[in-house]
């Protein structure tokens, strides 16, 4: 009996197959440096330089507030002063009290604590070295499916985000997707702000109905790329950018895959705007933090543009700490404390087609065309230095204004009144946006305003009826109220602990007054 022949294996072609990469070369995911169970840390035993740098922050900057309590009423000549925080809660972790004493006397702690040990382990969860999927962000949207702006939980559901498993990553995703979602919650067709909820006047919808006619296509038609070849540009200024531009510029796209027909050019213009690090010091520094450059450029992108916080994020904050058991060229310091007035945040990655504009604008920046669909330019200036170069080209139909948080209602720390000695509003301040506001007015483009908290909402909206050129000179674009899409992250004072509030709480707009001019039937008066 013949032996049977073995089917042929044809090793010829099995040469052009690729091989399995051995299990030695599959890079292996590095476990994180805290469990989920062992995120509480005080400050001042934190495995983070970063945090205890903040912990001794606080104790320089912020008063014990018994003592303060205690020392109301003591008479003006003495010298008694509140003394600084020293002590740790042991619930929360931060130094709120100068004593284990009056800590222990302080029955307001407790209205607070809670909020602290949160932000507490959200800052040392950031830092863990965990696999952030709540920044892991989707991409194109399909054609077929509508987005919804309810809330946060039905846009990530709509939007296919991934599973939101905890509150903790709700914070964190909300935190640095509130700017771009904030500004696309506002502008789209299916916007949540509407004439029946109130929110939106007849003069509101209006405008947005001329910007619509850019930002979708006619009803029935596709929502895709192509139909953006015969559109003009949608402009979106946001004045006072701090860090909103510190922002990676693949979170600034997801705006554009609310609109898929769109094309947008975001314009970060302000005094605190962050500009690209300069090509000389691309070089510099050890290698290990140049191959993390491109996490590190997660460093801000969860920065609030109120937040007492200036600590990093996600991944940035990992980045942070590697390069911070490297040698240095240069000594930065670990942790910059936010008294009042935020830090500007610290420089951004330079991308491949970065170029400078300073020949273009007069000022320094910068410009990034990222996609066909999405171009950012930068500007370190106030806007009434460059307001000269749009004026001319501002067209309600393209343009608008987003300011995130501007403080109008908040006292100038540059400028008084001389008549009577008092600081101006900062919306009335020569140095800040008392000749800017009436420039944007003047535009006829819409101005949308967040604020942080109810307070600051109600104080913004105030100080409009005192400014000059813009009390009477303003029609309702969006009436004051929440944010569906704020941030659910609470932001802590380094000045005080007890202050605590969530970037873009609320959101409001006005535009310019429009005057119509009607026609007269007869020169004779009364006729």
């Amino acid at each position: 009996m013949s032996t049977p022949i073995p089917a042929s294996t044809r090793p010829f072609i099995s040469w052009f197959k690729s091989k399995p990469a051995p299990a030695s070369a599959v890079p292996k995911e590095q476990p994180p440096v805290l469990a989920a169970d062992d995120l509480f840390h005080p400050f001042s035993q934190s495995p983070f330089p970063a945090l205890r740098a903040r912990g001794e922050a606080i104790r320089q900057l912020a008063p014990c507030p018994v003592c303060a309590a205690e020392h109301d009423g003591v008479h003006a000549h003495t010298k008694a002063q509140p003394r600084a925080v020293a002590h740790e809660c042991p619930d929360c972790g931060w130094p709120t009290h100068c004593s284990e004493e009056h800590w222990a006397a302080d029955e307001e702690h407790k209205k607070y604590c809670g909020r602290l040990r949160e932000v507490n382990e959200d800052e040392h969860d950031l830092r863990s070295g965990r696999r952030m999927r709540e920044f892991e962000l989707p991409g194109e949207q399909d054609t077929e499916a509508a987005i919804s702006f309810a809330n946060w939980d039905v846009f990530w559901y709509t939007r296919e985000f991934p599973s939101m498993d905890s509150e903790r990553s709700r914070r964190h995703a909300s935190k640095i997707l509130t700017y771009p979602i904030t500004i696309g919650s506002v502008l789209h067709q299916f916007s949540n702000l509407t004439i029946s909820n109130q929110r939106l006047t007849p003069e509101g919808s209006r405008s947005l109905a001329a910007l619509r006619t850019n930002l979708h296509v006619p009803p029935g038609a596709p929502e895709t790329p192509e139909a953006a070849a015969t559109k003009p540009q949608m402009r979106i200024f946001i004045l006072g950018a701090r860090a909103e531009s510190a922002l990676p510029p693949h979170v600034w796209e997801q705006l554009c895959m609310l609109f898929p027909s769109a094309l947008f050019h975001l314009y970060f213009i302000g005094p605190q705007v962050s500009l690209p690090k300069p090509i000389s010091e691309l070089n510099k520094g050890p290698a290990s933090s140049r191959t993390t450059a491109k996490t590190t450029a997660l460093s801000t992108e969860a920065e609030a543009s109120t937040s007492p916080s200036n600590d990093a994020t996600p991944a940035a904050s990992e980045a942070q700490e590697q390069s911070e058991q490297q040698p240095q060229e240069e000594d930065k310091p670990v942790y910059v404390p936010n008294v009042y007035q935020p830090p500007t945040p610290a420089p951004i990655m330079r991308l491949k087609r970065t170029r400078e504009s300073i020949q273009e604008f007069g000022v320094p920046s910068y410009t990034v065309p990222y996609t066909p669909q999405l171009t950012i330019t930068g500007m370190q200036a106030n806007y009434a230095e460059v307001h000269a170069q749009f004026q001319e080209t501002f067209d309600p139909y393209t343009d608008c204004f987003f300011l995130f948080s501007p403080g109008f209602g908040f006292p100038s720390p540059t400028s008084v009144n001389e008549e009577t000695g008092e600081p101006y509003l900062q919306i009335a301040s020569p140095t800040e946006w008392g000749p800017v506001i009436p420039l944007l007015l003047a535009s006829k483009c819409p101005i949308f305003v967040t604020g942080f908290s109810p307070a600051d909402v109600e104080r913004d909206v105030k100080s409009l009826s005192t400014a000059p050129e813009v009390a009477g000179e303003f029609d309702w674009v969006v009436t004051p109220g929440p944010n569906a899409f704020g941030s659910e992250k609470w932001e802590v004072a380094d000045f005080d602990p007890r202050v605590m509030v969530k970037t873009n709480w609320g959101v409001w707009g006005i535009r310019g007054k429009r005057r119509d001019v009607r026609e007269r039937s007869s020169w004779i008066p009364g006729l």
